[in-house]
């Protein structure tokens, strides 16, 4: 959520937020939006959720909205060529690794179990592969000795 509430803050207009549809949670196991679709709505921005990136449907909303460019933070999956296209400028990612380091799932606790000294966050243009493209920017943040993924996470977030 910081990278998007970053993005609204900024003099970027966004046109839409995508994310996950609603989920059970709770006791009641109530449907609920994802935060970042909560911080969405509360800034007046639309909000897609898919139930898949690769539908006509999907394809079509983001068509519709002509973005020159698309951030994407911690999708979790692959987005196909004909979504990767839709926006001239392309889609750039904020990855939680050193690439090429640790592509993938989980990067932060595989840098922690692979002993690493450092690690940090890459921003890089999307393209077909996994975590593969043109990296734009990288910060670095020390792992400590006794540092827990979840720990090392929330200080990236602070600092995003």
């Amino acid at each position: 959520m910081p990278s998007l509430a970053a993005l609204l803050d900024s003099q970027h207009e966004v046109a839409a937020v995508v994310t996950r549809p609603p989920a059970r949670s709770g006791r009641g196991r109530a449907l609920t939006d994802s935060p970042v679709a909560d911080l969405a709505a509360k800034a007046g921005i639309p909000v897609l959720t898919p139930a898949s990136a690769k539908t006509e449907e999907f394809r079509g909303q983001l068509a519709d909205l002509a973005p020159e460019a698309a951030a994407v933070v911690a999708y979790g999956a692959l987005l196909p060529p004909p979504i990767l296209a839709i926006p001239p400028h392309g889609w750039v990612n904020l990855h939680f690794s050193l690439l090429p380091a640790w592509r993938g799932a989980s990067p932060v606790q595989a840098a922690i179990r692979a002993g690493d000294d450092i690690t940090g966050a890459s921003t890089f243009r999307l393209e077909a592969g996994m975590d593969t493209g043109p990296v734009y920017g990288v910060i670095t943040e020390a792992i400590r000795p006794d540092d827990t993924a979840g720990e090392l996470l929330d200080r990236h977030r602070v600092e995003d």
